[in-house]
Formats: C-alpha cells, structure tokens, sequence
C-alpha cells in the first residue's frame, strides 16, 4: 500500500496487487491495482476504496496522511468488492462521512453492509457537488459493467474518475501511464474485450455523455492513471465499440404469432432497434409466411428472435409447428431469445425458450444475462403485459441483442 500525489490536491490512496489474482472467473496474470483517491478539500472526499481483503492495511495507510473523522464524502462509483469492499472499514472510523452513490448502489450497499443508519447522498446523471473549491459532477454510466455504476468527474482540475471504465488489469507499479516500463495498451485492449465488448451499446452511450467534457486525466478503478494521451484511449473505446459494419451487417431473424396485434408491435419496436444498431433484419408473421421460407433465412441469420402471444397457458398460431420444422439442423452457432405479449399468466415465452434450448441454440435468457452483463432486472425473454407500456424496456432488449451477435 502506497500513497501519490496525483495533483497538489489528490493523493492516490491504493493497493498494487502483484499476484495472480482470481477475478471473475480468470486468474489476473499480471496482477491489478485497486485504486483510490483522496482529494484534500474543505470537504475531504474519497473516490472508492480498495478490495475487502486490504481493508485493515488501506485504513492503516489513509490514517497516516487524515484523520478520517474528517472525511466529509465518500464516493461509490461501483458497489463490486474491489471498490466498495473496504467501505465498512473507512465508515468505522469516518463517522460523519456521507456516502455518494446512485440509487440502486445505495440499495445494494445497506444490503450488503448493513449500512441502514448510514446517510446516503443519492445522485442521478448530471448532479454537481461542491465538496469545498471544488467541483463533482457525476455521469451515470449503467452496465459498465454493473446496473449501478457511475464515473465521476473533477471540474476544476478536468479529472475523470473513470470507475472500471478505462481500466486495465495490471500491477501497475509506476502508477502513470507515461511511467511505465512495461508495454500496457494491449494489456488495456483485453480488459475492454473481457469486460467492456458485451456492453457495447452503452459504451456508445458513456462516450456520446463525456464527448464535451474536458479531461486532462483519466483515473481509473484498475491499473495506470492515463496522465499522457488520454484522447487516445478514449478513441481506442470509441473504435471497439461500433456495432455498424455496413460491408458484412449480422443478421437477425424475427419470426411471431400474435392474437391482437400487442405481440406484433414489440417485434416492430425490436426490429427498429436492432436496424438502429447496424443489424440487417427479416421479420416473418408466422400466420401469413412460407415456414420453409424461413427455415431457410434462419439458417442464414446470426441470431433468432422467436415471439408469441399467450392463449390459455401456450403459445397461439402455427408457432409450436414452426418451431417443429426446425429440428435436425445445427444452430449451435447462433443466438436466440424469445419474446410475446400476454394478459395473466405469459407461459408461452418459456415453452420457446425450451424449444430454442433443445434445438441448439445459444439462448439469451436471464442465466445468460447475468453471467454476462450482470444485468438484475428481467430483459430476456422479453414478456410484456398486454400492450407495451415500457417502450425504453424493448428497446433495450433490442439493442442488448443486437449486440450479443
């Protein structure tokens, strides 16, 4: 555990972890870095804090340069361990510290702390904070890569606490990036592919929010400070992240069956969402297309989007005898999820989820999307009650599996 001066006024208070490390589900050849930061205002603030395992030791080191009865604010840009993991620690002894977190991470640190009689500053995309001559603005930044996550943003000396975003697992010893003795920017391009890749529409939607925002210095949870040539790792996150290939698009089939038109307008909303994405989109009504027709678009597809209404507890239409017809092929390779309407009960999109399983398909249902993206709330299979009420809901699942194929 070490402390630098990243400015006059900021000191990085983390942890370089040298080991192997085991992190979800890899092992961390290079190491990592937990990074944390305190910046000494008339409001002394910090910016996360460093993996549980380091709580004691990252305590024993912060004591050295504040009193933490002092710390006025304490930051959470992700609840995970290894930024929130010492919150418990820190709060023991910065008793009237307020923690600044949004909504959903609050939520998820009293559960996970028991920090009930805590006081909670909740902040949503675009709030400011005065911590004392200085200036926070905080951006929301959901499913990079967690729902509650967000970047911070230091306005007077144009410093961007990143979170995970920017990061990149590796001891980082020297602490800047134009420090380093060892070659990093591949280093930083696998971390954006291990973690970033499968979120890439919101990606899209953090670079659009800091695109006018000056940034001198990019600060992240894991790995160097991008002090040199911050610009450039931003345009690396900006090249990886179109969706759009206009010479060789993915493709999608969308095939439903309907009773009152409800199913029908959510495969409207999802073809425009993918189309808006880059993919080229086919959409059947199984009522009134040639089933071998498209047996044979989907053979062609990359990914397969299968809906029905409900009707008595099952699906409505010639569904269950499209889905029949396509036994005996081989679709190991391509994506699928299923979606529909309904007025009580919704069975029909888990009768299709069985079928899509059985047929070889890579389904993208909740088990995936939480080993994936880590997404809580329900996307896939999309099941919408009656009409479509949450159009923000649809297109999400739209864009989410656009980007999955």
């Amino acid at each position: 555990m070490e402390e630098r001066n990243i400015t006059k006024d900021i000191t990085w208070v983390g942890k370089v972890d040298d080991r192997k490390v085991p992190f979800h589900r890899l092992i961390l050849e290079k190491g990592t870095t937990y990074n944390s930061y305190l910046i000494h205002s008339e409001k002394p603030t910090i910016i996360d804090t460093v993996d549980i395992e380091f709580g004691r030791e990252y305590m024993e080191n912060l004591s050295k340069l504040i009193d933490p009865s002092e710390i006025e604010f304490v930051v959470i840009n992700h609840v995970e361990p290894d930024h929130a993991g010492s919150l418990p620690a820190l709060l023991s002894k910065a008793l009237k510290a307020k923690i600044v977190c949004t909504e959903l991470a609050a939520l998820e640190l009293k559960r996970m702390f028991r920090l009930q009689k805590r006081e909670f500053l909740i902040v949503k995309d675009g709030d400011a904070l005065e911590i004392g001559g200085k200036t926070l603005l905080f951006l929301e930044t959901p499913y990079l890569h967690t729902e509650e996550t967000m970047m911070t943003y230091l306005v007077e000396d144009q410093i961007l606490f990143s979170c995970d975003v920017f990061s990149t697992h590796i001891a980082a010893v020297e602490l800047f990036n134009d420090l380093s003795k060892q070659e990093y920017e591949e280093d930083f391009k696998v971390y954006y592919d291990l973690i970033m890749k499968p979120h890439r529409p919101y990606v899209s939607q953090m670079l659009t929010k800091i695109k006018e925002i000056p940034i001198q210095m990019i600060a992240p949870s894991h790995g160097y400070i991008l002090r040199k040539d911050p610009d450039k790792y931003i345009e690396i996150y900006r090249e990886k992240s179109q969706m759009k290939d206009l010479k060789n698009p993915k493709k999608v089939v969308i095939a439903y069956s309907t009773m009152t038109g409800n199913t029908g307008k959510i495969a409207a909303t999802l073809s425009e969402s993918l189309t808006q994405a880059g993919v080229d989109v086919t959409v059947f009504h199984l009522k009134n297309a040639n089933l071998e027709e498209v047996k044979d678009r989907i053979r062609e597809c990359d990914g397969l989007l299968v809906g029905s209404a409900t009707r008595y507890g099952d699906m409505v239409g010639n569904m269950e005898e499209f889905l029949k017809i396509l036994q005996g092929e081989d679709f190991h390779d391509k994506k699928a999820a299923a979606f529909g309407s309904y007025g009580w009960s919704g069975e029909a999109i888990a009768y299709i989820d069985d079928y899509l399983n059985q047929l070889g398909f890579c389904v993208i249902d909740q088990k995936y999307l939480i080993k994936t993206l880590g997404v809580d709330s329900p996307l896939l299979p999309l099941r919408v009650k009656f009409s479509i009420e949450n159009q923000q809901q649809v297109e999400e699942a739209g864009r989410v599996f656009g980007e999955q194929i």
